[in-house]
């Protein structure tokens, strides 16, 4: 059975932002990995048609736009994000770090399904930075 130590993973960048930078690992039936994103950084809003997801904040504070809801988040918040759902995240107030875990595991890529969201503009309006 593999063991990851986080500080050994290599780090990447995310193909939707360049700015975020992730250490992913494929697994059989899920992908998980530990993204950081700088303050104000994010994808626009957009949805996984193929992906089910958790997010746990593992440090900093995210402003966070999920289906309807809006709301920012810190460390030890966990966030359940079902297929099909709206949703972005922007780091306010520094640096967030962010452990995520997606079903399937597809690629293995943690950006693989992603798929912009109708209104991913006026999202962008809704964001404090």
């Amino acid at each position: 059975m593999p063991f990851y130590q986080i500080d050994e993973m290599k780090v990447g960048n995310s193909r939707i932002n360049p700015a975020i930078s992730s250490k992913q690992v494929p697994g059989e039936l899920m992908k998980a990995g530990v993204v950081t994103k700088p303050e104000g950084e994010g994808p626009p809003l957009h949805m996984h048609p193929n992906e089910e997801q958790f997010t746990l904040i593992l440090d900093g504070k995210l402003h966070y736009v999920l289906g309807d809801e809006e709301k920012v988040v810190e460390r030890g918040d966990l966030i359940h994000i079902p297929r099909n759902t709206n949703h972005r995240s922007r780091a306010v107030g520094g640096t967030a770090t962010f452990f995520t875990v997606k079903s399937p595991a597809g690629d293995g890529n943690l950006d693989q399904d992603y798929n912009m969201a109708e209104g991913a503009e006026d999202a962008e309006k809704s964001y404090p930075g």
